[in-house]
């Protein structure tokens, strides 16, 4: 296993503070944060290939059809 260094300014680790012990520990909840940032990525980009699939097939988005929406959901 390898060693990084991080320097934390004092909100960041006031935060890893407060993870540490829920998380087993500050590397742990490092590890952790790294595995969601990871996760949200995949998400982001599985979103992004899907809007474009859907873009390709059906056009581009109708702006006021959005505003509608929007509207309608109270968004």
């Amino acid at each position: 296993m390898s060693t990084t260094t991080v320097r934390l300014n004092a909100d960041d680790r006031e935060i890893l503070d407060g993870l540490a012990p829920l998380f087993g520990g500050r590397s742990n909840a490092i590890r952790q944060a790294l595995r969601s940032l990871a996760a949200d990525r995949k998400r982001h980009l599985a979103l992004e290939s899907f809007l474009d699939a859907w873009d390709a097939e059906a056009g581009p988005v109708d702006e006021e059809a959005v505003a509608a929406m929007a509207r309608r959901y109270g968004l």
